[in-house]
């Protein structure tokens, strides 16, 4: 009898921890400053759900999709909330791999940017809702203001506007470039170029999923993009990220025709930057059509194996929610995906720029929603480097893209 009291209430005893075990919470996240940002929203969420546990994986980018990717098609339930960059995103939807969000909770309310709200969709635009806007990156445009008020210049309202500016600075100003941009081959030179290439009215690959370059516009486009080059500082074939953000902060550039919102706040440290208050930032120039800066949001998504959905989509909705999307913009800098909050007061009196922000992500342009792009990319950007460095003509340089592009899409 003692025997069997003692067995019960060992079981007694194992029931109850079972029963009271932590529910647990694992993300998979990038790190650096979206790092800090999700760490903060963490705290905040457990705070407001006491007994919750999270795990919080923090990789580089090209890390975290190699786990993502191989934990979706091992379909592992590794993770019950991920990040992905947008141009991946098409790749995880398609496949299957993300949990239908209409189903889980109600979509994803029109408070946040158009461009950013629609990549969450598969079809883009269109289908049901996989993801939620995270981080409103964009890619935006930065001039010296002094400078241009100095020689008589306006505001560029196009890219032909750029290249005029950037002649007549280089030539009046001596240790100035007219204007810098990363010059280096694949994803850097790509991205520099997409939105001139997109403002002519040309795309890389078009709506019918077949290569495009072979067109006047294009070449139009690139033609331009190559005549910045005259203007811009010796071995601008190697410029990446650093060579460009130090070209801005030293003051040894007039214009840049790629800025990310990461970088903005250092031009204005006068610890930092040699011409404090002196840069303006603004949507990238149009020509044929209006400003098409190119997007680079961040999105979260439940994979479809989740082991805890309805909580990684409650996480999810606390993470985008006006207040947190404020809070972190305050906090860690992280360019938020909501429209109002762009329009808060606080918010604008910290970041100058972020009128001019909304504005470009509510222009913003997707890169082409096929799973196909990272191969697409890297022949463009091989192709883009040897015109910039005279190795082909514009002409060949874009023949040759759109063949190699062509049969990368039949794979």
């Amino acid at each position: 009898m003692k025997r069997l009291a003692t067995a019960m209430l060992a079981g007694a005893v194992l029931f109850s921890t079972a029963s009271t075990q932590a529910e647990t919470l694992v993300i998979a996240g990038r790190d650096g400053s979206y790092g800090e940002a999700l760490k903060l929203a963490v705290e905040m969420y457990e705070a407001k759900n006491p007994g919750l546990e999270t795990e919080r994986l923090e990789l580089p980018g090209g890390g975290l999709l190699e786990k993502v990717t191989i934990a979706m098609r091992e379909k592992a339930g590794a993770y019950d909330v991920i990040m992905l960059d947008d141009p991946w995103a098409v790749e995880f939807m398609a496949n299957g791999w993300l949990a239908d969000l209409d189903k889980l909770g109600g979509g994803v309310d029109e408070d946040f940017v158009k461009p950013a709200r629609d990549v969450s969709r598969y079809p883009v635009g269109s289908g049901p809702f996989y993801a939620v806007p995270f981080v409103g990156n964009v890619e935006l445009f930065a001039y010296r203001k002094d400078l241009f008020e100095k020689h008589g210049l306006e505001r560029p309202q196009s890219w032909t506007d750029v290249l005029e500016a950037a002649r007549t600075i280089n030539k009046a100003e001596d240790g100035v470039s007219g204007a810098v941009f990363r010059g280096k081959k694949a994803n850097p030179i790509v991205t520099g170029f997409l939105p001139i290439l997109w403002a002519h009215g040309a795309r890389v690959v078009g709506t019918d999923g077949k290569a495009h370059l072979d067109s006047d516009a294009a070449l139009e486009a690139l033609e331009l993009f190559l005549a910045l080059r005259d203007y811009a500082p010796k071995g601008i074939e190697t410029y990446n990220s650093t060579e460009v953000r130090d070209a801005l902060m030293q003051g040894t550039t007039a214009m840049t025709i790629e800025l990310w919102p990461s970088w903005a706040p250092s031009l204005d440290d006068p610890a930092k930057s040699k011409v404090p208050g002196k840069i303006e930032i603004m949507a990238a120039p149009g020509q044929v059509q209006g400003p098409a800066p190119m997007l680079g949001s961040w999105l979260l998504a439940v994979p479809a194996g989740a082991k805890n959905p309805e909580r990684a989509r409650d996480f999810i909705d606390f993470l985008t929610s006006p207040e947190m999307q404020k809070t972190l913009a305050l906090e860690v800098g992280i360019p938020p995906t909501r429209a109002s909050v762009y329009k808060d007061a606080e918010v604008i009196d910290r970041y100058r720029w972020y009128p001019a922000q909304v504005e470009a992500l509510q222009n913003a342009q997707p890169r082409p929603r096929i799973t196909q792009w990272s191969r697409v990319e890297a022949i463009l950007g091989d192709y883009l480097q040897l015109a910039l460095i005279g190795e082909m003509t514009p002409e060949d340089a874009l023949e040759e893209a759109n063949g190699k592009i062509a049969r990368a899409l039949t794979r």
